[in-house]
């Protein structure tokens, strides 16, 4: 079972964030996080990296409905979106939470998984 969603895209890298958060948005979830990778490796192991973000996307209403279903799902959150430069293009991929939240072992959580599942897909699909 894959555990990602995953699209490549051309563009700036800088402009494909931007595209990234604003569909993001539109599926009702907000960045908030944004772990730029290649600078933090620089700057604590001075290490060159690729451009790769990660960034925490969130849906309060699914995360609300979420953690009243199960409540250490916190754990789990936010939904990981990763942004990186690869040799063919920049590389959005998304955690699949049918494949993270179906480990919990709460029958509950599938359908809301389902949900989640479909607005990232739909998010990184437009892309």
């Amino acid at each position: 079972m894959t555990y990602y969603i995953a699209k490549t895209v051309s563009g700036d890298f800088d402009a494909v964030i931007a595209r990234v958060t604003e569909a993001l948005k539109k599926e009702g979830f907000g960045v908030l996080t944004d772990i730029d990778v290649s600078a933090t490796f620089k700057k604590k192991i001075d290490v060159d990296f690729r451009s790769y973000r990660i960034l925490g996307a969130c849906n309060p209403k699914l995360a609300h409905h979420a953690l009243s279903l199960e409540d250490k799902i916190g754990v789990m959150l936010p939904c990981n979106v990763i942004v990186q430069k690869t040799d063919k293009g920049v590389e959005v991929a998304a955690v699949d939470p049918v494949a993270s939240l179906g480990r919990v072992g709460n029958p509950a959580l599938d359908e809301a998984a389902r949900t989640v599942k479909a607005a990232l897909s739909r998010a990184v699909e437009s892309l």
